[in-house]
């Protein structure tokens, strides 16, 4: 069956200091590029989907390679606004052990955060579009970016379109006061909501028991209580919590838990996986990805988050932003349970 995902966020450069270098000992970067909604496009590309990635990018060799490097993956670019002066920019550097990853942000000033309301039309967008995804980066960017968003949001639900949103709080682009403004608002065009303890405190003001993640304490009652209050007090059809043991910056505990529609009666509760990180940026994208693909093409919503769960464990495993996995690797991962030996 034909599935068309319109995704809509900023692409970034992403520099990343060598191996698990720091910052201050290395020479070199790694160039590459990545960005919430762009990370999500990237995946369903992978997972045969028509996936779709719209932002604004500037027109010089910069903004072209990040039009080129999405290209690769076979995202269709067709929405791509150009203009504006720069790409945004983050540098990464890996942690290990007890050492956390660090991200340094320069992005102020990029093209998205100058788009303009009318500058895409949504109606030619989402024709034929089954899905639209959006986290809580887009909305911090800029006032601009906000409400060219919520114009999106606007059009999709009077388009039908399924709306998802990965709540995705980043503290070095906005406050919680700032934040909860903007985000509660904007949840009542979601129809699925994506989200972790943390950034459902810090977007829309709701804890999650007692769960300590610093400490790798989860308290399973108190997310199944955040699950229910997010569905109730917004009205969401489905609601995905991930769950992230941090034993160290090397070393997690992945698993989530999901309640929709389909079963009001319980909520799923999926297989943990312990895993050694190469690479964490976009573990959050690469689940909101299996489940998009596993909402739409799993008999059943336990199918799906089993999907999504598995895809994101694979992520942390692969450099980069993107999760360069295919739909029989996320398969054969949850049939074997994960030993890792080699296939011959």
């Amino acid at each position: 069956m034909h599935h068309k995902i319109v995704s809509f966020g900023e692409i970034m450069l992403r520099l990343s200091t060598p191996g698990l270098t720091r910052f201050i000992q290395t020479q070199d970067f790694n160039a590459t590029y990545g960005g919430g909604e762009a990370n999500v496009a990237v995946s369903l590309a992978n997972y045969g989907l028509d996936s779709y990635f719209v932002t604004k990018l500037p027109k010089h060799e910069i903004g072209q390679s990040a039009v080129n490097h999405l290209r690769r993956f076979g995202i269709n670019t067709d929405y791509i606004v150009r203009g504006g002066d720069r790409i945004g920019i983050y540098f990464l550097e890996s942690g290990a052990s007890q050492r956390p990853s660090k991200v340094i942000y320069d992005r102020a000033g990029s093209a998205i955060a100058g788009i303009q309301k009318g500058e895409i039309d949504w109606n030619l967008v989402f024709e034929n579009a089954n899905w639209f995804h959006w986290t809580g980066i887009t909305p911090a960017i800029s006032k601009e970016a906000r409400e060219v968003l919520t114009e999106a949001c606007t059009v999709a639900n009077q388009m039908g379109v399924m709306v998802s949103c990965d709540l995705n709080f980043r503290a070095k682009m906005w406050t919680q006061k700032e934040a909860q403004s903007v985000m509660i608002p904007l949840m009542e065009y979601v129809d699925v909501c994506i989200s972790n303890e943390e950034d459902a405190d810090k977007s829309l003001g709701l804890k999650a028991g007692k769960t300590n993640v610093e400490k790798g304490q989860m308290d399973i009652d108190g997310y199944f209580l955040l699950a229910q209050t997010l569905k109730q007090k917004y009205d969401f059809a489905s609601v995905a919590v991930t769950l992230r043991e941090s034993c160290s910056a090397s070393k997690n505990g992945w698993s989530a838990m999901m309640l929709d529609n389909q079963d009001c009666a319980s909520t799923y509760l999926s297989h943990k996986y312990d895993i050694e990180i190469v690479d964490r940026v976009g573990g959050g994208d690469a689940f909101t990805a299996g489940l998009i693909y596993g909402m739409l093409n799993k008999p059943n919503s336990k199918d799906a988050l089993e999907f999504a769960v598995a895809a994101s464990c694979l992520k942390h495993s692969i450099h980069g932003d993107f999760n360069l996995v295919s739909i029989d690797e996320v398969e054969n991962l949850i049939n074997s349970g994960g030993s890792g030996r080699v296939e011959r």
